[in-house]
């Protein structure tokens, strides 16, 4: 318990040295942060930007390749669209097998001369005619026949439109022979040039790897690229594992790229924040999307573990240096500070040793200063306060009237001679606690339940000296006897209200009320007597200076200073009246418990 208490003192007493190294510890650290977020922000966008630079002219380099190979099967289609002996080979009909030989080789001929074109690229072409007969110059790659030709949606697509090559990825089934391995195939129509009669379809198929080679050595790690048809399809990539999947993100996005005509675009591709590029390729129908991993990417060019440990030594470093001109800088004020703790209360001699730097230094003068002008106002002070409170009490105590002595005796002389002792008795009895309480300590606070008694002692002494034609009733509220009210503070306005608020009528009621308004507690004088001339509405004491006849008896206006002092200006008297009608005196004090 003793070693808790203790690292508490020593925790109170660094406090400032405390708060000093963490304002400065949060300061350094943020600009540090900040500082660091800023270059790498600025560092991985002027790598974006250079990045997106770069691939753009990489992606121009893989249209360009594959705009060659596009020319290539262009011109060999164009061969078979002009060549008699596949006109031939595909309209005319079966006949005998001298003819048919012939024609087989008629044309085998002719598609190794329309190959030889295309030598460059490793691809095969197929053709198939309304005759029901196909020939295909490498059957390993698109080893299907005619019938089987006709029921592809490549096939379909391509009569759509005869004018049209289009190209389709193509993923043979399990039932084909031959290789499974996903094809690139350009396929259109052949039709009569003069007529536009559609006789023949033409295919041109390259395996998607060997048409991956258009864009392989632009890939990399991080670095991808794919080409999507219009539905979202991949139709070749370097990623393995996406080619044939729908991408619907990754189309929107070329889409916007194109549409906008920007560079480059940010986003999010398979859960990774990613810079994407992308082409159209108008001859191929499909998108030439370039995405590439920013966090990867901006990783290759910056050493983020390198920057974040540079940084943090640099702080510890600063953070050590602050540390230890901070801490010589509050070493001499904390001592300061735990020397003025040790003052006591009302002990203005307990004087601090001035040591430590000029700003300590000047402190503890000021401080021992301070101690000896305290000490010379306080003695003043309390000397002062006593004098005027001993005024004051004897002042109030002066204020009693003395006829009202006179004729309270008198009444009991009177009551003795007529023999009646018990009411006379009761009358001393009254005067006796009357006295006591205005002659008491006039700081003290009474209940309100006391109060209540001392004004019905009061009420009673009159009743018996002038006859009751002026009545008092008292409504207290049962939850407001326990609060406590300064003494003589209701008094002073039944006495003024028995003595000056019936001289033109012959008799009337006066109430006290005591209730709770929310925090306040409200005591009401109100009478039914003559009023006060001159006085109509609410006031708030004094109403005309103290001199009205009104004011005069035990501390009226006395009352209201002292509320006003002890308890603020919210509180204190107010006085509504009209002539003729009586008088209320509200007085409004907080609710005090003790």
């Amino acid at each position: 318990m003793k070693l808790i208490r203790s690292l508490w003192g020593k925790w109170k007493e660094s406090r400032l040295f405390v708060k000093l190294i963490a304002v400065m510890v949060v300061s350094i650290v943020a600009v540090s942060a900040t500082t660091s977020w800023i270059t790498l922000h600025m560092s991985v966008k002027l790598f974006t930007d250079t990045f997106g630079i770069t691939n753009a002219k990489v992606i121009s380099q893989i249209k360009t390749n594959m705009d060659s190979f596009h020319y290539t099967v262009i011109t060999a289609a164009n061969n078979v669209f002009q060549s008699g002996t596949v006109k031939s080979f595909l309209t005319e009909g079966d006949s005998d097998s001298l003819t048919m030989a012939r024609q087989y080789g008629a044309i085998r001929q002719e598609m190794d001369r329309i190959q030889s074109i295309i030598d460059a690229y490793q691809v095969s072409i197929t053709i198939s005619g309304v005759n029901g007969r196909s020939y295909s110059t490498d059957r390993s790659l698109l080893p299907l026949q005619a019938r089987q030709l006709e029921g592809l949606e490549m096939t379909r697509r391509a009569l759509e439109q005869p004018k049209k090559m289009t190209y389709q990825y193509y993923r043979p089934g399990p039932s084909d022979v031959g290789s499974k391995e996903p094809l690139i195939v350009a396929t259109q129509a052949i039709r009569e040039r003069s007529t536009g009669e559609v006789y023949g379809t033409l295919y041109v198929a390259v395996r998607e790897s060997d048409f991956r080679q258009f864009y392989a050595s632009f890939s990399s790690v991080g670095n991808d690229v794919f080409l999507l048809d219009r539905t979202g399809l991949i139709v070749s990539s370097n990623r393995e594992d996406y080619r044939g999947e729908y991408t619907p993100d990754l189309l929107r996005y070329a889409s916007q790229i194109t549409e906008q005509q920007v560079r480059t675009m940010d986003g999010k591709v398979w859960g990774k924040d990613s810079i994407i590029l992308a082409e159209e390729l108008p001859f191929y129908d499909v998108y030439l999307v370039n995405v590439i991993d920013s966090e990867l990417a901006s990783g290759q060019m910056l050493n983020k573990q390198a920057i974040v440990l540079t940084c943090s030594l640099f702080v510890l470093g600063a953070l050590v240096i602050v540390f230890l001109i901070t801490r010589g800088m509050t070493r001499s004020l904390t001592l300061l500070v735990r020397q003025m703790s040790r003052i006591t209360e009302n002990d203005f001699t307990n004087y601090v040793s001035v040591t430590g730097s000029y700003e300590t230094r000047q402190v503890g003068h000021a401080f021992n200063y301070m101690l000896d002008e305290l000490h010379e106002y306080v003695d003043e002070l309390v000397a002062t306060q006593k004098e005027q409170r001993n005024a004051e009490l004897a002042a109030l105590q002066r204020q009693i009237n003395p006829h009202f002595l006179y004729n309270t005796l008198a009444s009991v002389k009177f009551l003795v001679q007529q023999d009646s002792k018990e009411k006379a008795a009761a009358t001393i009895h009254a005067l006796i606690t009357l006295l006591q309480n205005a002659i008491g300590n006039v700081s003290e606070t009474v209940t309100v339940e006391q109060e209540i008694s001392n004004l019905k002692s009061y009420v009673f002494i009159n009743h018996v000296r002038y006859g009751d034609r002026v009545r008092a009733n008292f409504f207290i509220a049962p939850d407001c006897l326990h609060y406590h009210v300064p003494k003589l503070m209701i008094q002073p306005f039944i006495e003024n209200a028995f003595f000056h608020g019936f001289n033109r009528k012959q008799q009337g009621t006066v109430h006290v009320l005591v209730a709770r308004e929310g925090e306040t507690l409200v005591c009401e004088v109100v009478d039914n007597g003559d009023g006060i001339e001159g006085l109509t509405g609410e006031h708030e004491l004094p109403a005309d200076g103290g001199k009205s006849h009104f004011f005069s008896g035990i501390g009226i206006q006395n009352v209201h200073d002292r509320i006003q002092l002890l308890y603020g200006e919210p509180y204190g008297v107010a006085i509504t009246s009209r002539p003729g009608e009586g008088t209320r005196v509200k007085i409004r004090l907080p609710l005090l418990e003790s």
